[in-house]
């Protein structure tokens, strides 16, 4: 049985330590210590960008991670230390921070056309919801056509929330970040960019995608007469079959 995951160990969500490694630790480096009395301009981006980065590769190699929004992930903090050493107009950074976003809002779109919607891989999962027991209950019911179509809907406001981070990182990275880059003030103003985009940007997003949840289980509750309790996975409930 521990075979399967011997070489794999399960992945715990950290919250905490993803928003100091991810957000605080590089926003305080890059706006208090990058004037030459500290770190330097250069030193300071190259050390604030390597925790993000670093934690990144880290949960990629260790977790096995490799699902292409975390890869996007590690790949933008790379264009951002590369947009500042090399002293690359600061507007390209507004596009970079919008570009993320779009390129994923983009693939739950492109993803709808395929077998497997993005939005089915994130929320309805088997880790997440016991999908046999919905789909049973469907079938049941003669339900699994409006199902679907619901699922589609579900797709296009997910696509909806990356849309608003791709606008939102735009506005928020060309109001901000105005000095030029290779500048300590540019250094200051991306740590600025980084703590205000959390509770600007990310936990509206949050927000949103918690509603695309509630939507879909408001659904599932519709169509199967199923309560919450009763389709939650056991993975999720953190109640495994041991005991059973």
């Amino acid at each position: 049985m521990t075979t399967a995951r011997k070489d794999i160990p399960d992945h715990k969500p950290r919250p905490w330590v993803d928003l100091l490694v991810s957000i605080i630790i590089p926003s305080v480096i890059l706006m208090k210590l990058s004037g030459d009395e500290y770190l330097g301009n250069t030193w300071a981006l190259l050390i604030g960008l390597a925790f993000p980065l670093g934690w990144g590769l880290f949960e990629l190699v260790r977790y096995r991670k490799k699902n292409f929004i975390a890869v996007l992930g590690v790949i933008s903090v790379g264009l951002t230390g590369g947009i500042g050493l090399m002293e690359i107009d600061a507007q390209w950074l507004a596009v970079k921070e919008a570009a993320v976003p779009l390129v994923i809002g983009l693939a739950v779109l492109i993803s709808t056309r395929t077998k497997y919607p993005l939005v089915r891989t994130l929320l309805y999962n088997p880790n997440v919801l016991d999908v046999d027991k919905i789909q049973q209950s469907l079938q049941e019911r003669g339900c699994e056509a409006e199902f679907e179509n619901r699922l589609m809907k579900a797709s296009y406001f997910f696509a909806g929330t990356f849309l608003f981070s791709a606008i939102m990182n735009y506005i928020l990275a060309r109001w901000i970040v105005t000095s030029p880059s290779g500048t300590q003030a540019f250094n200051e103003e991306l740590g600025r960019m980084t703590l205000v985009s959390y509770p600007m940007i990310a936990i509206p997003s949050m927000v949103m995608m918690i509603a695309i949840f509630f939507y879909l289980w408001r659904t599932i509750r519709r169509l199967t007469g199923h309560t919450l309790e009763e389709v939650i996975s056991p993975a999720a409930s953190g109640q495994g079959n041991k005991g059973s």
